[in-house]
This record gives C-alpha cells, structure tokens and sequence, in this order.
C-alpha cells in the first residue's frame, strides 16, 4: 500500500534529519556569522565561518552556495575535514530540494572524505543518509545494502542514537517493500535502545510504524495498543502533526481490508486533532480521506460534503454572489434616483396648481396627466435597459465560471442537480518551481504572471471545446464530454495538452520573456465522475469522483515538457497519436497502474 509508505518516511525522514544532521538550526546565528564573512574580518578563520553557516542557515539555495564557496577554499589546501562538511552539507540541502540524484553525488564525494579524515562515526552516518536517499527514489536494494553496511559500522562504534535511527530508517524501507518481518526486527529493536536510552521521540515513532506493521499483519490489538502508546507519548511532546498524519494512514490500512467503522473512527479523529490545532494540511488530508470512505462504501451525501471542506483548504473560488449583489445594488440606486426626480417634479407641479386659478385646475391636471404618463414610459425604458444592461453582465460573470447548460438551471432553479458522466477525460497541469519563483515576485507581478499563461490555455481549451473547471494556484484544471455528442473528448484533449505543451516551450525559448521561464508538467485521465455547483454561497462548478484523483496522480508522475496520460486514455488515443510505455508505476491508493507519455501526433494520421 503505497500511502503509508509516506507516513513512514514524512516521519521518520524527519526524525533521522534532524538528529543526523543540524540542518537549518538558527538563521538568526546564520546571518550575523554572514555578516562576519562578508565584513573580512574575521582573519584567517574564514573556512571554520563557512562551515558553520552551512550548519546553521535554513535557506537550502543558501546553504549550496556557501557549501560550494566552502569546498573551493578547502580544495586549495586538500583539508579534508572541511571538504567533508561542505559536501554533505550540499547533500542535505539537495535532498530537502528533492533533487535526490545531486543529493547522492554529494553524499558520495563527502564520503570519500570522511574516509580520509578517519571519522568513523561520519562515515556511517553518511551510510545511512545515502540509504535514506536510495530510500526515498525507491532503489531498495541499494538502500538496504548502505543500510546494512552503514549498521554494522555504528554498532562496531557503539552510538546507540545514530543506531536506533539507522535501524528505524531500514525498517521503513522494509516495510514500504512488503517485507513485513525484517520490518518488524528492525523497527522493534530501535524501539527498545530508543526506550533504553530515554529517547521520547524515536520511541513514539518506533512505535508507531510498530502499529502499522502489525495492522499490516492484522495483528489489530497489538497494532492499536502500540499506536495508542506513540499517540500518548507525541501529545506529551506536543508533537500533534504525526499524530495525525498516524490517525489518517491507520484509516487507509483498515479501509483497505474493508474495516469501515475502525477506518471511519481514525480517519474522524485525525480530523478532530488537525482542526484543534489548526493544522491546515492534515485538516485537508483528514476531510479527503474521509470523502473517500464514504464514496467507496456508497454514502454519496457524506462523501460530498466532506469533499466540499477539502477544497474549502485548497480552493480560493470567485464569490459570484457578491458579484451578483453589487450589480443589483448599482440597479437599485440608478432606479431610486429616478423615483425622487419624479416626485420632486410632481410636488412642483401641485404645488404650481394650488396657486392657479380654479378654471384652469382641469386643464392643468390634464397636463400633468399627460406628462407624467410620458415621462413615467421614458422612466420605465430606461430602467428596463439598465436591469438588461446589468442581468447582461452577471449572466456573462455566470458563464464564465459555469457551463452554459448549468448556469442556465441555476437561474431557473436557484440550485444545480448533480449530475454524472459515464466518460469524461480531465487533465490537470502544474509548473516546475512555480513556488519558489513567486516568492520573489510583486502581488502585481505574480498575477500577470499566471495570467499570461492561464489566458492563452483558456484560449486553447475553448478551441478544442474542453470546459475549464478551476485553477488552484498554478494548477489548472480542465475536462472534456461534460457536453452531450462529444464522444472525442480524449482525442481533443491531447490535442489541447499538445498545444499547451508547445506554447509554454515556445515562451521559454523567447528571449524577450525570460522571466516566464518555466517548464511544465501535464497527467490526462478518463473515467466516470460527478459534476455540479458545490456549496451555496461561495459557490463553483467542479467535478470529482475517482477519475479526477488518478487525473491528479497522472500529473504529479509526469516530466518536465511531458504528457503523461492513463491507460483508458491511450487505449481511446493511441491509434491517433504516439504514445511510449512508462510501464507500470506505483501510485498512491493504486499500487501499480500503467502510464504512457504522449510524444505527437501520428504522421499518417496527419
């Protein structure tokens, strides 16, 4: 099962960082020891400065550039020690990135000169972090290996901590591969030097992967008394996020040998936990898991409603209402002003008649008869433009958050049915980096920014006759067959995502738009799903259901600049367009599912 697999290593990746290393210690320390560099005053002391920023800065892009800063000034002089440092340095920094290939080169090199330096207790450390590395890209036969070699190495030197942590890690890695009982030896014996020596937060996380390996062995009492006991121990650290995130992936385990209740009862506890203390992910993650339950055991209604507090942390949708309001109020002002010019001229007009003399009162009535009647139809023409003029406007502000199909029902009927499609492709998209980059951009710049590539996919998608559904930061999120006698859908689809992979190439290589230099990634799926206006007020059209999750996963497993698509999408596509195998990959939730990359358009077909 591949969900607890992160639990395992979101845990204990982190307890092993930050016992292995002091990665991102004090920044307040780190800037001041930079002041010192740059001021040069610090003698011939410049190299031990260097090191220590490297230990103490939290910025990651920082820390390699002073790491390399680092390494060049030692090379100079072939002082091992502090080539050591600075290149695992560059490795932890490069591994927090999540580029675990530069990563492991680093960690390589700061190898070799741990080795010449005589550090034997950093030479196994560095075998465990190269094993975690392998770890996290999946490689188990590696990991193992740097494991076992990097184990026996620290039990020789006798460093309980570094070795509770090491066989902790490998026990994780055990488990994410399926084999339940070296997990189990591994993860129990950490258990018992972290309890021997007093250590509160392994022995919490010992014990809770304990419980999940015996929920994996069904082994249930056992695994709820050993979660019950990590449980306890965190809440007395305070330490409230693993807790949760513990709460969550037990509920995936027993949903998954079909234990709905004690599945619904963790999943409702995580959930519990994350909103007393405000922790927004797991709030996310609670409420989704719970969606699921109820979606997979056939609780529609409930499943909805969760899924409807999911997005409500993910989500930041236009208030169409509020748009709505505004525009009736600017109606109802123009009207009322009209209202006071007729009955000021009105009260003028009595006024004139209490003063005419009596044998003109008929005529005079008469008059005023008749004017008021012609100013009153001008009056009523007007203000029925006004009304059309501004219906016009919140019907156009309809349509462009709605299908036209929908938003027509919503103003019939105040409310949207849901409906479901048998066969609806959806394709997600998302930038390489997007995060770091709009760090440093203006609010002002930021939004042109995502505005200039959004317009031109809203271009695209109308062109193909696809319907936009939402945009989640720099995701953006599309389907096809939301319309009746639209069979082609997937085939449209990947035209859409083909054009939409050549205009974001096309503004990398412009060398007037440098600054929009992004690479994107794209995932298409089809299946079933459900669609409809979720909630009331803040309301927007959305569609989800199974195939909109795999839709998502498609595109988190994509490449940069490529087109990853499922296999119901290829087999709807493939006569059309060239497809190369991925094989099969494993997907959370999924296990294995087969993916493809789309790489063009057939030359015979075209």
């Amino acid at each position: 099962m591949t969900t607890i697999k992160k639990l395992a290593y979101v845990t204990i990746g982190f307890f092993c960082f930050s016992i292995c290393f002091s990665f991102g210690q004090d920044q307040k320390l780190a800037d001041s020891l930079i002041l010192e560099y740059n001021s040069k005053s610090h003698g011939d002391n410049d190299l031990e400065i260097l090191s220590r920023i490297t230990v103490e800065e939290t910025n990651p892009d920082k820390i390699i550039a002073f790491s390399e800063m680092l390494i060049a000034k030692a090379a100079e002089d072939s002082l091992y020690n502090y080539l050591y440092q600075g290149y695992l340095q560059k490795g932890n920094a490069h591994q927090f990135k999540g580029n675990n290939v530069e990563a492991l080169t680093a960690y390589f090199k700061s190898l070799n000169f741990a080795r010449r330096t005589n550090d034997e207790i950093g030479f196994g450390t560095l075998m465990i972090t190269i094993a975690d590395t392998y770890s996290i890209m999946d490689n188990s036969k590696n990991a193992q290996e740097y494991y076992n070699r990097g184990i026996k190495l620290l039990r020789k030197l006798g460093d309980s901590s570094k070795i509770a942590t090491a066989l902790l890690n490998a026990g994780d890695d055990y488990f994410t591969s399926g084999k339940l009982d070296s997990a189990f030896i591994y993860t129990k014996e950490a258990e018992v030097i972290f309890e021997n020596i007093v250590h509160s937060t392994g022995q919490a996380y010992s014990l809770g992967n304990l419980g999940m390996i015996n929920a994996e062995l069904e082994n249930d009492s056992q695994a709820e008394e050993e979660i019950s006991k990590a449980i306890a121990i965190l809440e007395e650290l305070e330490d409230y996020y693993p807790i949760s995130i513990y709460l969550t992936y037990m509920s995936d385990i027993y949903s998954r040998k079909n234990k709905f209740s004690t599945a619904l009862t963790y999943a409702k506890r995580s959930l519990e936990l994350a909103s007393l203390y405000g922790l927004k992910d797991q709030i996310s993650d609670a409420n989704l898991t719970l969606s699921e339950l109820y979606e997979r055991y056939g609780d529609y209604e409930s499943s909805h409603r969760y899924y409807k507090e999911h997005i409500v942390y993910r989500d930041s949708v236009k208030n169409i209402e509020a748009i709505e309001q505004m525009a009736d109020q600017r109606t109802t002002f123009e009207v009322s002003q009209k209202q006071i010019e007729v009955d000021l001229l009105d009260q003028r007009r009595k006024n004139q008649r209490n003063i005419a003399i009596a044998t003109a009162v008929a005529l005079l009535l008469i008059g005023i008869l008749a004017l008021g009647l012609y100013r009153r139809n001008r009056y009523i023409k007007k203000t029925k433009q006004i009304i059309e003029l501004e219906r016009d406007r919140s019907d156009k502000l309809l349509l462009n958050i709605l299908p036209g199909e929908t938003a027509q029902e919503l103003k019939e009927n105040g409310s949207v049915k849901a409906k479901k499609y048998e066969s609806v492709t959806v394709l997600f998209t998302d930038f390489k980096g997007f995060t770091s980059y709009s760090e440093k951009l203006s609010p002002e710049a930021l939004v042109d920014t995502v505005n200039f590539y959004f317009s031109r996919f809203d271009e695209i998608i109308e062109k193909h006759g696809l319907e936009k559904i939402k945009t989640i930061g720099d995701a953006y999120m599309c389907a096809g067959g939301l319309h009746p006698h639209t069979e082609d859908h997937a085939h449209r689809m990947v035209l859409a995502a083909l054009e939409i992979v050549d205009f974001v190439a096309k503004v990398k290589e412009n060398a007037s738009a440098t600054s929009m230099n992004f690479d994107i990634r794209i995932g298409i799926n089809t299946g079933p799903v459900v669609a409809g206006v979720v909630g009331t007020k803040k309301f927007a059209y959305d569609i989800w259901g199974d195939t909109v999750n795999v839709a998502s996963r498609m595109e988190s497993m994509s490449e940069s600049g490529r087109i990853n698509i499922s296999e119901i999408t290829y087999s709807m596509i493939k006569d059309y367009f060239n497809c190369e195998p991925r094989g099969e990959i494993n997907v959370k939730n999924r296990g294995p599912v087969r993916m493809y990359f789309v790489n063009g358009i057939k030359m015979d077909i075209v």
